[in-house]
């Protein structure tokens, strides 16, 4: 009788104004405090259990365990399970078995928040991301040392490009070998990063900055020719055997024979090493090489002693008149101007040329004085008097 009058007398839950949380506290059948489950939020109050029958009044305070500042605001990733305390039993057990009150919709229990949490964090791994993540770059491979290419790799393109060759040349210029763009394109020194038209023009030798395509109207236009000591193509000089560039000696000194040139211009360290081989029957050593005008001795296309057919003065072969008094062609070794000659810095590399450049020009002078028409338009071209 007495529990049945006391639920008759409790008023009926109002939703005016704030939500009173008392009017929907659990009320047991026994009204002994020990029986009684209570609310975390409402440990810290006083609770007065009232009865109809007795006009005394008994007070039951329950002990209030530490609770956290703002317990909604702890992030799950903020417990460790490890570390954390044991909550009171009580609010536990409440908290357990009250999971449809307003109560665990506010606060939420440490351990169903890293359970949400762990949850969470399972989902979005499982689930594909909104934005791709960047690619990692691959690590840059070393490149592979090359080495001896047969003829037979670069079949596929032309087998050479010809020489640019004329009568009264200053300058013959012996390069090494087409490389693979130089053969696409037919002339030479064709590939953007290589350095001999930029370097001729800078010497002095030519009046402007010639295009690869200009090569063939070097003889006639400058008194400059070329060739090569190797004429089959290839990506870079060490694709070339020692062999077959000591064979290309013999041919540089029958065309020096039949064109007499003043000089030639060996471009490239490697160029000047077969010659010397060739002629010394040695290597040359690192005392012994020197950039510029080498020994007076040293002269391409010179008679050999014993040489049955030497070219006689005022012979004409094919058109071509020799000049008398011809006793080979200097030799000046220039630096490589291919692109991937790094061993000397750019302005090395010019100063090494300039010299070259400047005993051209003295030349084209004195030729001028002595009426050569193409040395004096070369001159003037330059913005050189005579």
């Amino acid at each position: 009788m007495t529990t049945e009058t006391t639920e008759e007398t409790r008023p009926a839950p109002s939703f005016a104004g704030r939500l009173e949380l008392n009017s929907f506290r659990y009320t047991p059948k026994s009204t002994a405090p020990s029986a009684i489950r209570r609310s975390p939020r409402l440990l810290s109050q006083p609770f007065s259990s009232s009865s109809s029958s007795s006009s005394t009044t008994t007070t039951t305070t329950t002990p209030v365990p530490p609770q956290p500042s703002s317990p909604a605001k702890r992030k799950a990733s903020d417990v460790d399970p490890a570390t954390a305390e044991p909550e009171d039993a009580s609010a536990t057990a409440f908290s357990s078995s009250s999971s449809s009150s307003s109560d665990t919709a506010n606060q939420t229990p440490p351990a169903a928040a890293a359970a949400a949490a762990a949850a969470a964090a399972a989902a979005t791994a499982s689930s594909p991301r909104s934005t791709p993540s960047p690619r990692k770059r691959a690590a840059k491979k070393p490149r592979s040392a090359t080495g001896y290419a047969p003829p037979s790799a670069y079949a596929h393109l032309p087998p050479g490009i010809p020489d640019c060759l004329g009568p009264g040349l200053l300058v013959l210029f012996i390069g090494l070998n087409p490389g693979v763009e130089t053969a696409r394109r037919g002339h030479a020194y064709a590939h953007p990063s290589n350095l001999f038209w930029k370097l001729l023009h800078a010497s002095g030798a030519t009046p402007r900055r010639c295009h690869p395509s200009e090569d063939r109207a070097l003889p006639a236009r400058y008194a400059l020719g070329l060739t090569n000591i190797v004429s089959r193509p290839s990506r870079s000089g060490a694709e070339l055997s020692k062999a077959e560039m000591d064979a290309g000696v013999a041919v540089l000194d029958a065309k020096c024979r039949r064109w007499r040139p003043e000089a030639v211009c060996v471009v490239g360290k490697s160029i000047w090493e077969s010659i010397f081989r060739v002629r010394k029957g040695r290597g040359i050593t690192p005392a012994e090489f020197r950039y510029g005008w080498q020994d007076e001795r040293e002269r391409m296309g010179a008679a050999a002693e014993g040489d049955p057919s030497p070219a006689a003065d005022g012979e004409r072969e094919d058109g071509v008149v020799h000049a008398p008094g011809w006793k080979g062609a200097r030799i000046f070794v220039a630096t490589s101007t291919s692109g991937l000659a790094a061993s000397l810095r750019p302005h090395e590399k010019e100063a090494i040329w300039k010299e070259l450049g400047d005993w051209v020009v003295a030349r084209r002078k004195e030729r001028a004085r002595e009426g050569d028409k193409v040395a004096r338009e070369a001159l003037e071209a330059a913005g050189i008097r005579v």
